[in-house]
């Protein structure tokens, strides 16, 4: 990590969690950056699971929705993973959860978990989210068992109803987009591992 990197780190603490962090070499969970958007379309990219969108939409997605969004970096300040998100305009206290993705050197270690943990409660904490939201399709085992545990975690009821069906997309052989709609999230859960 370069010094910069360090006092940036330092300055927001709110963003790190440090059992977490002691118990994956270095690993911190931050805002993303501008500089970050590049970095973020390569994880999407290289997860060969996500929808990927464009690199620029990375880029805006780091300027306009930072708040929203996390990041993990490891010791040396590189994202090795990262979810998007947003407020909905329509129901401000909920957050949309648009992708997760996690480098593959990093799966299975709880980081996904970790992050999602931090961003619903910096989010909670700064912008009144209490209720979390994402698409899911049927087939995506390891985001159905985060979303399913992230709710156990948080003792928060879960709903799930398909909002796109496989119809809507102009691709053929989409599968239906499954929301899940978690909350009231009314207390910070213990830290993921």
């Amino acid at each position: 990590m370069t010094p910069a990197q360090a006092d940036h780190a330092r300055a927001r603490p709110d963003f790190m969690d440090s059992e977490f962090t002691a118990g994956t070499d270095g690993l911190t969970l931050d805002t993303p950056r501008l500089d970050d958007g590049a970095d973020l379309w390569r994880l999407a990219r290289d997860s060969r699971v996500l929808d990927l969108n464009s690199s620029y939409s990375y880029l805006l997605w780091c300027r306009d929705y930072a708040r929203t969004s996390i990041v993990a970096r490891d010791a040396a300040g590189v994202p090795v993973g990262f979810i998007t998100g947003y407020t909905r305009p329509q129901a401000p206290s909920t957050l949309l959860v648009w992708q997760v993705a996690v480098d593959g050197g990093q799966r299975g270690r709880g980081l996904a978990a970790a992050m999602l943990d931090a961003l619903a409660r910096r989010t909670g904490r700064e912008l009144g989210v209490n209720m979390i939201e994402t698409t899911v399709t049927p087939d995506n085992t390891a985001s159905n068992r985060l979303f399913a545990s992230f709710a156990a975690r948080h003792d928060a009821a879960v709903e799930r109803e398909v909002l796109f069906d496989a119809g809507v997309f102009p691709e053929r052989g989409h599968q239906p987009e499954v929301l899940y709609r978690i909350g009231p999230i009314a207390e910070p859960a213990a830290t993921a591992r």
